[in-house]
């Protein structure tokens, strides 16, 4: 049986490795994780990410970032649309995530963007996750 939402098993694999202190993690490759992966290298919640050739698929290497005390950079990650429940939101209703300190990923017509982006550009779009 295959896997009915790859993006929130992406998110929690990052969850996941987080809490055991890896300092990497591999997940299957999607041209959807690696827009999102950007986003996250862009504002600082990963270190790196890199692409690793297979011969049945793709992998990504997700380096994880922590900071001076250990601690994670990522202290939540939600999946907000999920493929039972899509959540789409217009661009007066792009949320504040944990008071301006986090993000969200918005996937609109101009392809995936922060929250910060879509409301300057003044686009919504399928919240597709929130992040602090």
């Amino acid at each position: 049986m295959g896997m009915t939402d790859p993006i929130a098993d992406m998110l929690t694999r990052i969850r996941n490795a987080q809490r055991q202190n890896f300092e990497s993690v591999e997940l299957p490759a999607s041209k959807m994780k690696l827009e999102m992966l950007k986003i996250m290298k862009a504002e600082g919640f990963i270190k790196n990410y890199a692409v690793r050739k297979r011969k049945s698929h793709n992998v990504i290497k997700v380096f994880l970032k922590y900071g001076p005390d250990g601690e994670p950079a990522i202290e939540k990650l939600a999946r907000v649309s999920k493929p039972s429940r899509r959540t789409y939101i217009d661009k007066r209703s792009i949320p504040l995530v944990a008071g301006g300190m986090g993000m969200a990923i918005i996937s609109t017509s101009g392809g995936l963007m922060t929250s910060q982006e879509a409301r300057k550009k003044g686009v919504g779009g399928e919240l597709i996750c929130t992040m602090w």
